[in-house]
């Protein structure tokens, strides 16, 4: 299990909340639903769908017990009286028809295996419910990936990852199409779908390695971890320079619509 640091996660995790926001909008909600976030992380995209659903109610649930209890420290009062957060798996899911939709954002491809995953949300959905999914996708951010590919090479870093395995779970619509069929889930729409991720310079790019590079980051003693970062960052830069200032890495998503 990974350290988080919600406070800084918050600050570094714009563009999610940005792609997750831009999905929710399209929702069509009735205001009555009753929503699962899976991976709800420090809980400002889930206080958002709370004030989506008035009449509703809406429970966040993430691996992470800091980011758990960041986001109730913060969102559980007024005005969001509707909404809930608690410790939770992803891919041991038990709840018993309870929700009318469930959502997870830039969260399910730290999981591998994703057929749990789906099951346990169909087991969570009453009959017609629907399932929103945006994650990394095939392809994701390969450009960066790369540039820390190499650099795990050097003399400087290579002994910290001698058994190292990649540790992102990248699927496309093939795939995914096929395992939702299988948790008897149907398919409305599963789309890669490219994204441009802004951070603002060099200190930008290094909050969101430093914030969600975790497999990397934590196999080096702490005092080292803000040089490696910054290598990274420095080398990235190097070979795709700054515009007006901004960094853009280029990611990709996995988009999923289903019904139950």
């Amino acid at each position: 299990m990974h350290k988080w640091d919600p406070a800084d996660y918050e600050k570094s995790s714009s563009a999610q909340y940005r792609w997750a926001m831009g999905l929710v909008s399209r929702l069509d909600l009735r205001g009555n639903e009753r929503v699962l976030d899976i991976g709800c992380g420090d809980g400002k995209i889930t206080a958002q769908l709370a004030s989506c659903v008035p009449r509703g109610e809406v429970l966040g649930i993430d691996l992470s017990r800091d980011m758990v209890y960041f986001a109730r420290g913060k969102y559980t009062t007024e005005p969001h009286s509707n909404l809930a957060f608690q410790w939770g798996d992803a891919d041991k899911l038990d709840f018993n028809e309870e929700f009318d939709l469930v959502v997870s954002f830039a969260c399910l491809h730290w999981v591998k295996d994703h057929l749990p995953v789906l099951k346990g949300i169909g087991r969570s959905l009453v009959p017609s419910g629907r399932v929103l999914l945006q994650f990394g996708g095939k392809g994701n951010a390969e450009e960066i990936l790369a540039i820390t590919e190499d650099l795990l090479r050097d003399d400087k870093w290579s002994s910290y990852f001698r058994d190292f395995s990649f540790p992102y779970h990248f699927y496309g619509p093939e795939e995914y199409g096929g395992w939702l069929k299988q948790a008897g889930l149907k398919a409305k729409r599963v789309d890669l779908v490219p994204k441009d991720m802004i951070h603002e310079g060099k200190k930008g790019l290094e909050g969101i390695i430093r914030n969600t590079w975790l497999p990397y980051t934590e196999r080096l003693p702490e005092e080292l971890r803000p040089e490696f970062v910054s290598q990274i960052a420095d080398r990235y830069i190097e070979r795709y320079p700054l515009v007006e200032g901004l960094v853009h890495v280029k990611m990709v998503r996995l988009e999923v619509e289903a019904e139950k």
